[in-house]
């Protein structure tokens, strides 16, 4: 599983990346992440990635820390620093790095540090199926093409 990761960011049906400043409040991304239905957000300074703001930070660091949604900053409760990979990465160091380090959503940067894509677990998942199910069919079609007759 030599594909590069760019070839999965190509394949989404929805490449839009959904934003916010690390000045945003915990409520304007949880309101973004319920208006589409999304386990995270990027936090960016410009087109850099300042971190990440997960449905584990709003348990964990501000329900289960007791803070105000309304008044904390995502400066204050995001991930810094989330593991990234550049484009060339392949499937299989992805899929070692999601799995090793139990990361659901994994920010694709350029050789400039500049944000290009967000991957999940699910598109994983989804272009692992679709490859599987393409060399089944592959396989499927050899043996009954070659079966003597």
């Amino acid at each position: 599983m030599n594909t590069p990761v760019a070839t999965l960011l190509g394949r989404k049906t929805s490449s839009a990346l959904h934003t916010l400043p690390p000045s945003a409040t915990v409520a304007a991304a949880v309101h973004l992440m319920n208006q589409h239905k999304l386990g995270s957000i990027l936090v960016l300074n410009g087109r850099r990635i300042a971190g990440i703001f997960t449905e584990r930070d709003v348990l964990t660091r501000v329900i289960g820390a007791n803070r105000d949604p309304h008044t904390t900053p995502l400066d204050d409760v995001m991930t810094r620093q989330p593991v990234t990979v550049s484009p060339s990465a392949t499937v299989d160091e992805v899929m070692e790095l999601i799995t090793g380090r139990r990361i659901r959503r994994l920010p694709v940067v350029d050789e400039a540090g500049e944000i290009i894509g967000l991957l999940s677990i699910g598109d994983l998942m989804r272009w692992l199926v679709d490859s599987h199910r393409a060399e089944a069919e592959h396989l499927r079609n050899y043996i009954g093409t070659s079966a003597p007759m």
